[in-house]
């Protein structure tokens, strides 16, 4: 693929994932939020989930109780908790939260699919979450939003180890239209049992939540794994670190959020570990390219 390219796309998605939490936030202001992400899943869902009607489909009831496994938590599980932390901490304090989630994997590998990895890669967990808990203002006091972000990364983490041990069983498009439509389907359920709905319906919530649901969701998944599938996905993987970055810069831009300086330096700290947890040195790449 042409650097330059490459670049761009990556620069793309990343930001479509870091604004989502800006301009989720902004939606907030017009829409409860478990039924704001109910929405934007639940459409993003159906609508993809008709582009990829002639892909294979499962055709066991338990490959579907799996999809909807995943969903509850890839879905469900992580994006409501980032709309829950929105109402109480900025859009670049719940986005660091959230993207820390590549630290907890490492741990939830090691205990659950038996998984060893290096010593760098556990120096970079230690320092991930010497970053976590900077960024959570130097104590463990956590407040509302702050567990919200925290549950958003265990979740995510949740699912990318049901993701590794399930995925090879469906069509990666499919898997990925019928867990949002599955997630967000709970979110919505969610939304009945456990919130005071807010729907108030004008141009601006309408261009959020289709903004929400075709940009930031289908558009952005889109990109993703055609980086995953065209490039290296453990180099691709490291810049997700971009993603909070632009999260913290949206927020800053058109929220007008101020971030402390013990954010920036905990968000620091959580990058160089979840890049060392993603790095793999030039050696280990050429023993690999080898063996295959």
């Amino acid at each position: 693929m042409n650097p330059i390219f490459y670049g761009m796309l990556v620069i793309l998605t990343t930001f479509l994932m870091g604004s989502s939490f800006t301009v989720g936030k902004i939606g907030l202001t017009y829409v409860s939020p478990l039924l704001l992400v109910g929405l934007r899943f639940t459409l993003a869902g159906v609508l993809m989930a008709l582009l990829v009607n002639r892909k294979p489909h499962p055709k066991l009831p338990l490959d579907w109780i799996k999809m909807l496994t995943i969903g509850f938590f890839q879905t469900a599980g992580v994006m409501g908790c980032i709309f829950l932390s929105l109402r109480t901490i900025t859009a670049g304090e719940s986005s660091i939260l959230t993207f820390s989630n590549p630290l907890l994997v490492v741990i939830l590998s090691t205990i659950f699919l038996g998984i060893r990895y290096q010593f760098y890669r556990w120096a970079g967990v230690f320092i991930g979450f010497c970053g976590v808990f900077i960024t959570l203002g130097f104590h463990l006091q956590l407040s509302e939003g702050t567990l919200f972000g925290l549950g958003a990364a265990v979740s995510w983490s949740i699912a990318t180890i049901l993701i590794k041990k399930w995925g090879s069983r469906f069509n990666i498009w499919v898997l990925t239209a019928y867990q949002m439509m599955f997630g967000g389907v709970i979110l919505l359920l969610m939304s009945t049992a456990l919130e005071t709905q807010k729907l108030i319906l004008n141009a601006t919530s309408i261009f959020i939540i289709m903004w929400l649901a075709i940009m930031a969701s289908i558009v952005q998944f889109a990109i993703w794994f055609y980086l995953l599938n065209e490039g290296d996905p453990g180099k691709t993987s490291a810049f997700l670190f971009l993603a909070p970055f632009f999260g913290v810069l949206s927020g800053w831009v058109l929220l007008n959020e101020v971030v402390s300086w013990y954010v920036y330096f905990g968000g620091l700290l959580i990058f160089i570990g979840i890049f060392l947890v993603n790095w793999t040195s030039s050696h280990r790449r050429l023993k690999s390219k080898l063996k295959t």
